[in-house]
């Protein structure tokens, strides 16, 4: 004689399906308390209604599942709390991400017909420091600030004349295959001895197609777009990494709203 609820009649007490309290029981996460061992009929309690609960509400805001049943097996409060507090902050990353995508959207829509100034510039070699790495597309954000930091602090403590602004080189490939060589230098005067991922280099001399692209590099693509394009419809543009400089950066100002970057596109030029 089974006095637990039957798979159907706990679906219909916690709202979860019968579908799901199944793949719950395959995963681990909401075995039921018996099962008929002749029939194979699934048993449930009172007693898990609470847990079908919480699990519902953790699902609902997509914590994955191997994460619910951390939750579930926390031996203590605390532990338990700092599991759904790093799943909320998770969310409310993904959540700005999703903001920000929103108003670039709106404004891409809104842009006007103007497009980005473009000036023709030549730059020659420059002695340098610089952090170059390989890096996946996904994690260049981190990385190049993380190398912007180092740098600004190694020319800093050792009291470099810098010859220039900070600026960067980038492979073709971390568009095309989603991870390239990356590096993020500082034009200096003299001789500097290599400390750690600071090394000595000279960034090559080039012609280059430059436009001033204002704001938060999430949409710096925009500024990328009109000077491919640009380069493309004058048969002008040349195999060579992206070239970036960085006249306002998270060194300068705060807010990224404010940044200044020269983008910058190698290019053959025939006019002298």
């Amino acid at each position: 004689m089974h006095t637990g609820l039957t798979v159907g009649e706990f679906s219909c007490v916690t709202h979860l399906s019968i579908k799901t309290l199944r793949h719950y029981h395959d995963v681990g996460l909401l075995a039921p308390a018996e099962v008929d061992q002749g029939t194979g009929y699934r048993y449930y309690s009172l007693d898990q209604v609470p847990t079908a609960q919480v699990i519902v509400r953790l699902r609902n805001l997509d914590m994955p599942v191997a994460d619910v049943k951390a939750v579930l097996a926390a031996e203590d409060v605390s532990t338990r709390n700092e599991l759904i507090a790093a799943h909320l902050a998770r969310l409310e990353d993904r959540l700005a991400q999703a903001q920000s995508a929103v108003e670039s959207l709106r404004d891409l829509l809104v842009r006007p017909a103007r497009r980005s100034a473009i000036e023709y510039r030549t730059v020659r070699e420059q002695a340098a420091i610089g952090i170059r790495a390989v890096v996946d597309q996904q994690d260049l954000a981190g990385w190049w600030q993380g190398a912007l930091g180092e740098l600004h602090g190694f020319t800093t403590a050792r009291g470099l004349r810098t010859t220039g602004p900070i600026g960067g080189l980038f492979a073709n490939e971390l568009l095309q295959d989603e991870r390239g060589e990356a590096l993020v230098f500082v034009p200096v005067d003299g001789e500097v001895r290599p400390v750690g991922r600071i090394d000595t280099l000279v960034v090559p001399g080039a012609e280059l197609a430059v436009a001033v692209h204002r704001g938060s590099l999430q949409t710096i693509d925009l500024t990328y777009g009109d000077l491919g394009s640009y380069a493309a419809r004058h048969e002008i543009g040349v195999d060579g990494p992206l070239r970036e400089f960085y006249l306002r950066s998270p060194l300068d100002v705060a807010e990224d709203d404010q940044w200044v970057t020269e983008v910058c596109w190698p290019i053959f030029r025939a006019d002298g």
